[in-house]
């Protein structure tokens, strides 16, 4: 989905805001928002005919910019589109209120992790937990090959001493079926999970070993959540966190 990000200029932007301005979006029924149906079916056959590969799972109309349409595609980014379906923009759409300036995606999006991440059953999970009382937890997508990744791993021991249990779950970032992947599957196949991560985090090997894993499921949960790279950290209340961060910054963030 990269590739659309090529697409976006101020020009387009311009040209949406007009376009979608310009256009019917919406019909009030009993004080419900309705969708126009004709605007939705034009948005999807648009991106049909050119990109067939991509689906499109929701069209709603957007809340913050009237005239436009919210399109989300399935394991792909959200895009605003006009209702003709001829102009859409990526990127994200900041609201400026009391509490400061928010990213509106994240807002709307960080409750929607916090959701999907009460659904990952622990065993699931590779976690390091803390020895005494657990104070907070940290859900980390991973990749062992990642320098990052290693270097947040190293952090591990630090995070568990203040309360802070680290759960993982798998993000290789070249994607399934690489050589990265079989090594994550050894290690959530290993009968030490935790043993095998560590090797793997320092560049040693584990026993190649198959079984019945998650590692696909939590591929495409990263990439519906907006994981782009490793490590993605991602706190209790559904924050993302995106790229490394020292232990000491991670503590007072995930505390409870």
């Amino acid at each position: 989905m990269n590739i659309l990000r090529k697409y976006i200029t101020a020009r387009t932007l311009l040209a949406v805001v007009i376009a979608g301005l310009m256009l019917p979006v919406v019909s009030a029924q009993a004080g419900s928002v309705v969708v126009d149906k004709a605007a939705e079916a034009a948005i999807k056959a648009s991106f049909k005919a050119t990109r067939p590969d991509i689906v499109i799972s929701k069209v709603v109309p957007s809340e913050e910019l009237p005239g436009l349409y919210l399109v989300t595609m399935q394991n792909g980014p959200v895009v605003y589109a006009s209702a003709n379906g001829k102009y859409f923009i990526v990127g994200d759409m900041f609201e400026i209120s009391a509490a400061g300036i928010e990213s509106v995606a994240e807002k709307k999006l960080a409750p929607q992790r916090k959701e999907w991440l009460s659904e990952v059953k622990r065993e699931d999970m590779i976690i390091f937990s803390p020895k005494g009382e657990t104070k907070g937890a940290i859900y980390v997508f991973t990749d062992v090959d990642c320098g990052y990744c290693q270097k947040l791993h190293q952090e591990v021991p630090q995070l568990n001493a203040a309360g802070i249990e680290v759960r993982y779950l798998a993000y290789p970032r070249a994607g399934l079926g690489t050589p990265t992947s079989d090594k994550m599957v050894s290690a959530w196949c290993a009968d030490d999970r935790t043993a095998a991560m560590n090797a793997l985090k320092t560049g040693s090997t584990v026993a190649p070993k198959k079984c019945d894993n998650p590692i696909a499921a939590q591929y495409e949960l990263g990439a519906a959540m907006g994981v782009t790279g490793t490590p993605a950290i991602v706190l209790e209340n559904g924050s993302l966190i995106p790229g490394y961060k020292p232990a000491a910054q991670l503590i007072p963030m995930a505390k409870r």
